[in-house]
């Protein structure tokens, strides 16, 4: 009896609050952009993100309405979908009439990040000699290939290629290196070389990294030393890519 009297008493009252707490509750603010976003890290780089989703860099940076040098910040979101048409940069909160700004000392980490910027809007006033064409391709190693290209399946899709730790990497045609450092899984210590609009390599698992991200290449430079970072046994692994998209490499390089 006592049992169905305080269950009258009570369920007005719980549906009471719950009345209230619907009206009274914050709105959700939708920012419109929440699945395919990738959320820039300190140090990364338009053509890593890029090459992480097996996208073209071109399609991202317009998307996304960046312009060249293609300059991005931490905590930039950039939208992967397709047809995307804006990015969303943090904001940040803006001084009251009277409070003073006061000069932000900045750590290390922050200072390669400009560094790296700086070396970005630099480098893309360099244009290289060579196009990238079939006949400008070199080996990037002289090795036995241990594993060849292939389309299906997940995994990296490149070749890798035998040697011995420390063996010199080559780049396989001039350009300009997008990518040098170890951020992108399952690569090891990775440059990226970005040839021109169209073509891009890639050489995976080094020991030693010997050029900088801005940094303009030869064909033929020496641009690390052979490892095996993300590796069960020392090799180059090797890509190209041909408008973000994976190619065989022995389409483009020249009959051993």
């Amino acid at each position: 009896m006592w049992q169905r009297i305080l269950g009258c008493i009570l369920v007005p009252f719980i549906a009471g609050c719950s009345t209230f707490s619907k009206q009274n509750a914050a709105p959700v603010i939708e920012i419109g952009i929440s699945q395919g976003t990738h959320i820039v890290q300190r140090g990364e780089t338009l053509y890593e993100i890029a090459w992480r989703y097996g996208r073209d860099f071109r399609d991202i940076a317009a998307a996304n309405r960046i312009s060249s040098p293609y300059v991005i910040y931490p905590g930039q979101k950039i939208s992967l979908k397709e047809g995307a048409t804006r990015s969303i940069l943090p904001s940040v909160a803006k001084p009251t009439r009277h409070s003073h700004t006061v000069p932000l000392r900045k750590n290390p980490k922050e200072q390669s990040t400009i560094q790296k910027r700086e070396r970005f809007e630099q480098s893309e006033k360099f244009v290289t000699k060579n196009s990238a064409f079939k006949n400008d391709w070199m080996w990037p190693v002289h090795g036995k290939i241990i594993k060849h290209y292939s389309a299906q399946g997940v995994g990296l899709k490149g070749i890798d290629l035998s040697g011995r730790l420390g063996t010199p990497i080559k780049a396989a045609a001039a350009g300009k290196v997008v990518y040098s450092g170890h951020g992108l899984r399952g690569y090891g210590q990775l440059i990226i070389i970005k040839h021109n609009d169209t073509y891009l390599s890639a050489y995976g698992h080094n020991d030693r990294l010997l050029v900088k991200e801005g940094q303009s290449i030869d064909r033929g430079q020496v641009i690390a030393e052979m490892g095996r970072t993300d590796a069960e046994q020392v090799k180059l692994h090797f890509e190209i890519r041909k408008n973000g998209k994976p190619i065989d490499p022995l389409s483009l390089l020249p009959s051993t």
